[in-house]
């Protein structure tokens, strides 16, 4: 759907048609002038967001696509790209890669091994925004080292799903740190990224060309490690010191739902609980009392235990009112805050500003508030919840009973009052627990819109044997990389890990069609000769300038040709063009070359890089949001980038 244009987005299409009538003029050929015109556009249309950023790919090769047959309108011989080539993009190799890594992802996932990672990290990092940023970014950077970073960011993208979850920071402040410290991790080895591993074999190429006095070094495996470690810290520090002001603060879904639900809690039975974690320490009163001793009576209600050195103690069999309390155990509390400070206060309890312990047994992605009503036939009636161990036999504890239009909470002893057909009870349950509930017949459960997260921990072995599989296939084999990670994906969906239905949703299909759809127009931008005509109208400006403003100015149109065509295109372009600026100037080649390979890793400013546009989708980011961000990232990029090649070579 085509927005309505404001004033400024009209000034700004006045300005774009002008600066494209004069590059039109000043193009050497027809060809050149369109090309340059639809990219404008292009970049146009992902500035201002007139349309979504995938519908605005698809017209983009929609419109190349129709200059086969307005060739001759246009001044045109043939179409700007060979029509039998415009779908390549959604058989390119890119495109296939990270279908499979988002499928083999959505597999690991599944089996409940991303959910491990997500408890660690939040265990270390808490869910302080600055401390959980650096853990995510620097890890996915390091995996990104030696694998391709898109596949480092899709495995890592359902762990920052369930860390946003889990510590209530939205996926907007988490997803864009990680998705730059996986590019930027393309540069810590040889291997990390495409146009560093081509690298060498465009350096063995030029020398065929070159006297023996003249032939350029090659790269070895850890030659570009300080330059790539410098750039991830760089990016680290930025976000953990500029994030607040660069990333979008978009509430996660999961938040919103939360808050919903417990809107509903208070609206409907007056309920205002909150789920908290409090530390009995050595010294308090506390100790050698049990649960029967203190709940009523403060108000409380405790739904999970664990002490040092032993498992979390939450759900079925789990507690009951005889359960002992002891110096070190860290409760989960679910109370009112004003009852919760009472009852810390009188027993001398330390009260924790966030959930550590607990982050992910009692997440809102596994445990919550919800309602169930005991029905006609239920056998519970005449008997009450104290009778029937309620929390140890089912699971549930009760913090609200209603019934007649009135809710009576806990503090009125509604463990010992008898069950009547109709009750409603409010709970606190592990959404397992609930699922367990739905068929039993003592209870119909009222509460549908929760979690329900089929597991399959079972399955983890053929998870693990086929990602170590395409994993293998990648570091150590020649194969290409998309039938590497097929490999993998299908694995998955052979032995049962996913269904093939699971499979097909895994895909950001937003992400697959904005990818593919830019392809071609990278396919034109190259073989018109447009990239070449740009490369070769910068530098006859900055051709008589020191040479480390030429070297920034190649690094520059790297940045430049990574945005609008593959990172591979731009390097095979670029670097025979830097070999020989670099030899007429007097400079070493094989530096200049090195430049051209790690500029094309400068991909932040508008998604078009593939793991900017993995994570726009489940990140809810618009293009703004990568232009704000991204656009200190890429000067950054630059400054560091300029810095360490100078000072170690």
């Amino acid at each position: 759907m085509i927005k309505e244009l404001t004033k400024k987005q009209i000034i700004s299409v006045l300005l774009f048609i002008l600066l494209g009538a004069f590059l039109a003029y000043v193009a050497p050929a027809i060809e050149i002038a369109w090309v340059t015109a639809i990219l404008l556009l292009t970049i146009y249309l992902f500035a201002f967001e007139i349309v979504d950023v995938d519908i605005a790919a698809v017209s983009i090769m929609v419109l190349l696509g129709l200059t086969s047959l307005l060739a001759p309108i246009m001044g045109l011989e043939n179409s700007l790209v060979d029509p039998n080539r415009l779908f390549d993009g959604f058989s390119s190799n890119a495109v296939m890669s990270i279908i499979a890594v988002m499928i083999i992802g959505a597999g690991l996932d599944k089996t409940g091994i991303m959910s491990r990672v997500a408890a660690f990290i939040l265990q270390v990092g808490g869910t302080s925004e600055k401390r959980i940023i650096p853990i995510i970014s620097s890890t996915v950077a390091f995996i990104s080292s030696f694998m391709q970073n898109v596949g480092a960011a899709a495995l890592f993208l359902p762990v920052v799903a369930r860390i946003s979850a889990r510590s209530g920071l939205p996926m907007s402040r988490l997803l864009m740190p990680m998705g730059f410290c996986a590019i930027l991790g393309g540069t810590m080895t040889m291997v990390g990224s495409s146009p560093l591993i081509l690298l060498n074999d465009l350096i063995h190429t030029s020398n065929s060309t070159l006297p023996a006095d003249q032939q350029m070094h090659t790269w070895g495996l850890f030659s570009v490690t300080p330059i790539g470690v410098a750039l991830v810290t760089t990016g680290v520090l930025y976000f953990v010191l500029a994030g607040r002001f660069v990333l979008p603060a978009t509430k996660s879904e999961s938040s919103a739902t939360g808050e919903a639900a417990m809107k509903y809690f208070h609206d409907v039975y007056g309920i205002d609980y909150e789920l908290f974690e409090v530390v009995i320490p050595d010294g308090s009163n506390l100790i050698g009392k049990h649960l029967d001793d203190v709940e009523t009576e403060y108000r409380v209600r405790v739904i999970a235990t664990k002490l040092p050195g032993q498992e979390t103690r939450v759900g079925p069999g789990a507690l009951d009112r005889d359960t002992g309390l002891k110096a070190g155990m860290v409760l989960g509390v679910v109370a009112e805050p004003k009852d919760l400070n009472h009852f810390i206060k009188q027993f001398s309890l330390k009260r924790r500003n966030e959930l550590r312990t607990f982050a992910e047994a009692l997440s809102p992605t596994k445990a919550g508030i919800a309602e169930v009503v005991i029905p006609p036939r239920s056998k519970l009636i005449g008997k009450s919840a104290r009778d029937v161990w309620m929390r140890k036999t089912y699971g549930i504890a009760m913090v609200g009973l209603h019934r007649d239009g009135k809710t009576m909470h806990e503090g009125e002893d509604i463990r010992n009052i008898p069950f009547h057909s109709g009750d409603t009870l409010v709970v606190h349950t592990t959404w397992e627990t609930l699922m367990r509930l739905e068929q039993d017949p003592n209870f119909v459960v009222i509460t549908t819109e929760y979690p329900r997260e089929e597991l399959r921990p079972h399955k983890v072995l053929w998870a693990g044997i086929f990602f170590t599989i395409a994993l293998t296939m990648v570091l150590f084999t020649d194969i290409r990389l998309s039938i590497a990670l097929l490999t993998g994906a299908i694995g998955m969906v052979l032995s049962g890990v996913l269904s093939i239905d699971e499979a097909y949703e895994a895909v950001s299909w937003k992400t697959v069609f904005l990818l593919a759809s830019l392809i071609p127009l990278g396919l034109a931008v190259e073989q018109t000769g447009t990239a070449k005509w740009i490369a070769d109208q910068t530098l006859s400006v900055v051709g008589d300038m020191p040479i480390w403003i030429i070297q920034l100015s190649i690094a520059v149109l790297a940045t430049f040709f990574t945005l609008v065509m593959s990172n591979v295109g731009a390097t095979v372009l670029l670097v025979p063009l830097a070999v020989n600026i670099a030899r007429g100037v007097g400079a070493d080649p094989a530096l200049f070359a090195l430049t051209v390979a790690i500029a094309t890793s400068n991909s932040f400013l508008i998604p078009t890089h593939q793991v900017n546009a993995l994570t726009m989708g489940p990140g809810g980011y618009r293009v703004p949001d990568f232009m704000r961000a991204g656009s200190i990232m890429t000067i950054l990029f630059l400054v560091i980038m300029m810095i360490m090649l100078n000072l170690i070579y």
